[in-house]
């Protein structure tokens, strides 16, 4: 088993849902089958707009070939989690994947840009460590359940280790889906403050995570207290054009007055963080009662 960076580009001409799987030529067969069982990093390139950054980390689970195209495959994915603070490809003129450098210190270009390469556990850790510096952080200032108590252990212990751990995910995915939607409830607007400072805004999973829903912020929207529960409960959705869905009755009407008066969801600024309809189609079908 190896790790591994895995290109994933905006608009990819592939059949990618990097939330579930990664669809690839037959050339990085051997690449990616040496990478099953073992975690890769998503890299977002600058071509076509891109950020030039490491976005996210997941788990290989196997490898199958396309059916439709006998020359591609998918990578199936599992334990996919975004960073919150996505990272740069390099960061004060320093590279953190040292090992695509050339014996003088210049960036090796047939290595940096191929789609699927090695990366060594240090330079993975630290990745990791950079992405997820703030939740981390908080982790250290109030453990709880299943978290460390021991400051310096957070830091210094496998991320692997970490990132397995559901209150880090938890944390993780909260962060990342309130800093997308500006710490405001997407249906009705409010953006409440308690006297501690803190949003009181919660992040909600489109596909719950007891339905083997990814950590993804396309996987995720931020609503106030009583409209998550309501969402989590099936009492509303959401249409592939983001306007929200209501059951018949049970509703209150108190409650519809403060939903947005468009009636569409608020979204992130940027497109790519919006809810995926893969998502949005399985909460439709499998938790809205309408």
């Amino acid at each position: 088993m190896t790790k591994a960076v895995f290109i994933s580009k905006i608009n990819s001409i592939y059949d990618d849902l990097p939330e579930e799987r990664y669809h690839f030529p037959r050339q990085y067969l051997k690449r990616i089958e040496a990478t099953v069982g073992d975690w890769i990093i998503y890299y977002e390139p600058r071509r076509n707009g891109g950020r030039q950054i490491y976005y996210a980390t997941a788990q290989i689970k196997n490898v199958r070939q396309d059916p439709a195209k006998s020359d591609h495959y998918y990578a199936e994915i599992d334990h996919y989690l975004e960073f919150e603070n996505p990272v740069p490809f390099k960061e004060g003129g320093t590279y953190y994947e040292t090992s695509l450098l050339n014996l003088d210190g210049t960036l090796n270009p047939g290595l940096s840009q191929s789609a699927v390469h090695q990366i060594t556990d240090a330079e993975y850790q630290l990745i990791l460590q950079t992405g997820f510096a703030h939740v981390l952080e908080l982790e250290t200032q109030a453990p709880g359940p299943g978290l460390s108590d021991n400051p310096q252990e957070t830091f210094e212990r496998p991320m692997v280790q970490t990132i397995l751990n559901r209150p880090f995910r938890d944390q993780a995915f909260a962060e990342a889906v309130k800093t997308a939607y500006d710490k405001t409830c997407a249906m009705t607007g409010l953006r409440i403050i308690n006297g501690g400072g803190r949003p009181e805004v919660q992040a909600a999973h489109i596909r719950p995570v007891a339905h083997q829903g990814p950590d993804s912020v396309r996987n995720g929207v931020a609503l106030c207290g009583t409209v998550h529960w309501m969402f989590d409960r099936g009492l509303i959705s959401l249409n592939d054009d983001y306007k929200i869905l209501k059951v018949k009755s049970g509703i209150p009407e108190a409650m519809n007055r403060m939903l947005t008066p468009s009636g569409q969801l608020m979204l992130p600024d940027r497109q790519d963080l919006h809810p995926h309809p893969h998502f949005l189609q399985y909460h439709r079908e499998q938790i809205f009662k309408g």
